[in-house]
């Protein structure tokens, strides 16, 4: 198993998020590569390699220009407005009825940017993010030249990332990026799983309406957790992509291996039917049954158990490092899913 990592994606790393109520730590901390890095050492699961570097060229494929722009000057805007400020975050936002004009100040463009307060961004930001997208453009590039799989460690994550807004801890949508990649060197189909527990409602935007991409989703009723405003099981695409769109919502607290597996074998079915030339995992491990902010009860075995489900397909697969908050576990979970592909 080849993995792809960079130090340069831990520049990341703001203080305090807003969640429940209160400003507390952000749990999408640089330990999470840590621990996922150390588990794929010492479990001697294969070499692992820095990223090649590249231009903004591909990440323009997928996100508007205006929003990368905003995206690299965010920052420096910031730091000239507030000089004492560790951190960037919105305070209000364009909702319904208001104008979507991107002001001229930056606490205006924030909120046009954000969908809502989990995408801080800081004075690392901007080289953490390109360098998250390096590693799974590094990873689909050594796919396309002849790799079964790789696993590309990327943080901050990126499924909750559209073409035009941040969210969720995601800045640049890193699957999106890499499977545009595939169809832009020759592919004709990619499959896109995403696994998370929460619902990647940045990659469904991108890909709603075409339908050379399948995007297939397991994840939490977004009547009850985040996103909360698409998830749900009647949008199936619109247009060109009518159809090509899956979500297979599950109830929070009794979801386990068993209801797990049954929604995984659905979606598993819909992309042997599409016949993909490539499956790209948005590998999430926050269903995990101790995650400090989900629902499920997935366990260490059964990460195993899906991978070895994944592995069936004998598809080409870029895994994509998602979501997972269990810092003690994280690294076994996500070794369990690897270990298990490469076993089948």
């Amino acid at each position: 198993m080849l993995t792809i990592y960079s130090e340069q994606q831990k520049l990341h790393n703001p203080a305090r998020e807003f969640l429940g109520g209160d400003l507390v730590p952000y749990l999408e901390s640089p330990k999470r590569l840590d621990y996922v890095l150390e588990a794929i050492q010492r479990n001697d699961l294969g070499r692992i390699e820095w990223p090649d570097s590249f231009s903004t060229e591909p990440i323009a494929r997928v996100h508007r220009p205006d929003y990368i722009q905003f995206l690299e000057t965010a920052w420096q805007r910031w730091h000239q407005t507030y000089p004492e400020a560790t951190q960037a975050s919105p305070y209000c936002f364009p909702h319904r009825g208001l104008r979507h004009v991107v002001p001229e100040t930056i606490e205006g463009a924030l909120g046009y940017y954000a969908m809502d307060l989990t995408a801080p961004v800081v004075e690392g930001t901007w080289k953490a993010i390109r360098a998250s997208v390096d590693c799974a453009l590094t990873a689909q590039k050594r796919i396309m030249d002849g790799e079964p799989v790789a696993f590309a460690l990327c943080r901050p994550p990126g499924h909750h990332a559209s073409k035009d807004v941040m969210a969720g801890y995601c800045f640049f949508n890193n699957a999106a990026i890499a499977t545009q990649a595939f169809l832009d060197q020759g592919a004709e189909k990619v499959a896109i799983l995403d696994v998370d527990y929460h619902h990647g409602h940045g990659t469904q935007s991108i890909f709603y309406s075409r339908s050379d991409v399948l995007y297939a989703s397991l994840h939490a009723d977004p009547r009850r957790d985040y996103p909360h405003y698409l998830g749900h099981e009647d949008e199936t695409g619109e247009g060109a992509g009518l159809g090509f769109n899956m979500n297979l919502p599950l109830p929070l607290q009794v979801t386990g291996w068993v209801e797990y597996r049954r929604a995984l074998e659905l979606a598993l079915g819909r992309i042997d039917e599409f016949r993909p030339d490539y499956l790209v995992v948005s590998l999430g491990l926050d269903t995990y049954e101790r995650d400090p902010i989900s629902f499920f009860n997935i366990t260490t075995p059964d990460f195993q158990e899906l991978g070895r489900c994944l592995a069936a397909l004998k598809k080409p697969t870029l895994f994509v490092f998602e979501g997972g908050y269990a810092l003690e576990a994280l690294g076994h979970n996500t070794v369990a899913v690897l270990e298990g592909f490469s076993a089948f």
